[in-house]
């Protein structure tokens, strides 16, 4: 993004074609119009192989989540909208109650309530498969195998600028979900994510 903080639609997009929108930013290539006088240190290569190389460690571990979410019953059990929040009332009612941003109690913050479950389901069903599926798109050597995968997109131009609004999403789920946890209790909430075991009622409190 810094080499290049313009953004387009469709199959091609460089400095000869109008941008879609602009990150206000200085790029790291000289070549790139910004608007500003100067560019940044120009750390594309390392940063490219680093971001490659935790991509690969988010899908893998994704994957294991995944996997491991379906055989223990966590999505079904956890996650899954219970039958009277389908309802119109039921999820009206729900809504309105956790949308006042009230602090729950100490039992109800260990389960999740429904605009908690809805998030995850979307974070985890349908950011993450967005987020790797644009990656990928990105790349020439799939475009080149899976046209279809890049031009359902609209092209690879199309499939960058996704990939970033979807990035930003789930950088903002991230420093939510960790400020939540902060104040929930960092240390109770992060010892049960680590072992499972969320404890007794009297050890919770």
């Amino acid at each position: 993004m810094i080499s290049h903080p313009r953004f387009y639609w469709g199959e091609a997009g460089n400095i000869n074609t109008p941008a879609l929108f602009k990150i206000p930013i200085p790029a790291s290539r000289s070549a790139v119009p910004t608007g500003y006088g100067y560019v940044l240190p120009d750390q594309n290569g390392w940063s490219r192989y680093l971001h490659f190389q935790a991509a690969w460690l988010a899908v893998f571990t994704g994957l294991l989540y995944v996997i491991s979410g379906f055989f223990s019953g966590h999505f079904r059990k956890d996650l899954l909208p219970r039958g009277a929040d389908l309802s119109w009332r039921g999820f009206s009612s729900a809504m309105r109650s956790h949308l006042r941003f009230q602090r729950p109690s100490e039992e109800e913050a260990w389960w999740y309530n429904l605009p908690q479950r809805l998030i995850y389901l979307f974070v985890i069903f349908v950011l993450f498969p967005l987020v790797i599926w644009t990656g990928l798109a990105m790349s020439p050597a799939i475009a080149s195998v899976f046209p279809g995968a890049v031009s359902v997109l609209g092209g690879q131009q199309s499939a960058r600028t996704i990939h970033f609004f979807v990035s930003v999403f789930l950088l903002l789920f991230l420093v939510v979900h960790i400020l939540m946890v902060c104040l929930a209790g960092f240390w109770k909430r992060t010892r049960a994510m680590i072992t499972g075991y969320a404890g007794t009622s009297k050890e919770r409190a």
